[in-house]
């Protein structure tokens, strides 16, 4: 059963701050945007406390994290909760509970590499991007795959997997969420909205995918080892629940 202790608590409270306070840095200095959906590496923040602390700390911390973010930014907070906060909540809980699975490696490495060539058929035929746009998104989606496998397959006994694993399924289902949200949200509520369409959703859910998976899948692994080598109870903690 899935609860918060007071260590939890504690956890929450240190990836919201952390999760708000590096975001507000980070877009302060790298304002990059596209259809209302920021450039957003601080998403590693809460996939390491997913992993760290657990599912809900991870999912419930990047939830408010993002609500909070919006209103310093002075977003609108109706997109915030439509989009931000229910796919930052399905994203990390996602990692933080998949991370703790054994997971074999074949399943995973199929599946990503189908969809990963399905990606980039879609993304070079359906988006309306311009050609060398068309290009960079399809070297990143196989810059992507190449860096899943590494821990999935050739070091097969990588505690990693699970992570990886995880980090794929949540935040393809949280860029998903954003995906078509924020273009039905813009064309119900903002004037002169762009129309919703196909294209415009699949780009929106490709731009949010594609510029932060790399960011999860590369950065956090030595986060995470740096934590546990720093405090030795948090990782005995997670394998003794692991154990369970």
């Amino acid at each position: 059963m899935l609860r918060l202790k007071t260590l939890d608590v504690a956890g929450l409270a240190l990836n919201i701050a952390l999760y708000v306070a590096v975001g507000y840095i980070f877009y302060s200095l790298i304002p990059i945007s596209y259809g209302g959906v920021r450039f957003w590496p601080p998403v590693i923040v809460p996939a390491v406390f997913a992993v760290v602390f657990g599912p809900l700390v991870g999912g419930i911390g990047a939830a408010v994290g993002i609500f909070i973010s919006d209103a310093i930014f002075g977003n609108n907070l109706l997109l915030s909760l439509m989009a931000g906060v229910t796919s930052n909540f399905v994203a990390f809980f996602l990692i933080g509970y998949i991370a703790k699975k054994k997971i074999r490696w074949a399943t995973p490495v199929v599946a990503y590499g189908i969809a990963t060539v399905l990606f980039m058929w879609i993304g070079y035929t359906y988006t309306g991007l311009a050609f060398w746009y068309k290009i960079a998104f399809i070297s990143v989606a196989a810059a992507c795959y190449i860096i899943f496998l590494v821990p999935v397959v050739f070091l097969r006994n990588s505690r990693w997997r699970g992570f990886e694993v995880g980090s794929i399924i949540g935040m393809l289902l949280g860029a998903a969420i954003i995906g078509v949200t924020v273009p039905v949200f813009t064309q119900l509520f903002t004037p002169a909205a762009t129309p919703f369409t196909a294209p415009v959703a699949l780009t929106t859910f490709f731009f949010t995918f594609f510029t932060e998976i790399p960011f999860v899948i590369i950065l956090c692994p030595p986060i995470i080892a740096a934590v546990y080598a720093a405090f030795p109870t948090l990782s005995r903690r997670n394998q003794k629940s692991d154990e369970q």
